[in-house]
This record gives C-alpha cells, structure tokens and sequence, in this order.
C-alpha cells in the first residue's frame, strides 16, 4: 500500500497523482467507487470491485454452474410437485 498527499482543488475536485494510477490500472474515463468509513475515504476502481465480487460469489459455486439455469430447474421441480 502506498500513501500520498493531495489537495482538494476548485469544486472539489481530487487529483489522483500519475504513480497512484498507475498502480490500481485506472485510466482516463474509468469509474471509481467511493467508500467513506469514520474519517477515511477508499477509493476502488469498479473492475476491481467487480472482480472482488465475483471470487466471491465463485466461491460458492466452484463448479461454474449457470446460477439462472440452477434457479429455474429448482423453481420448475417445486412446480412439478404441485
């Protein structure tokens, strides 16, 4: 982890220095998320974010099954009892 100092500029305005973004692979025109907690402020690019939240999900799925095809053969099963 880095650490850097910057100023909040006209309109409130942040500039995140060249090496910074560089480091996180953002680019012009890419979306951030903006986390606060407390005091501080977390900035996440939303590939990044994207990213975490599939391994999540990946996690309980370990097969790769299409989670849509898994919900629909569940739901027409319940159906079928009835």
């Amino acid at each position: 982890m880095s650490s850097f100092r910057a100023k909040i500029g006209p309109s409130g305005r942040l500039v995140i220095p060249a090496a910074q973004r560089r480091e996180l692979g953002l680019e012009v025109g890419d979306e951030v998320v903006l986390e606060t907690s407390g005091e501080e402020l977390r900035i996440t690019s939303l590939k990044a974010r994207i990213a975490r939240v599939q391994a999540l999900v990946r996690r309980y799925n370990p097969h790769g099954e299409s989670l849509s095809d898994s919900l629909i053969r569940d739901r027409r099963a319940e159906a079928a009892k009835d």
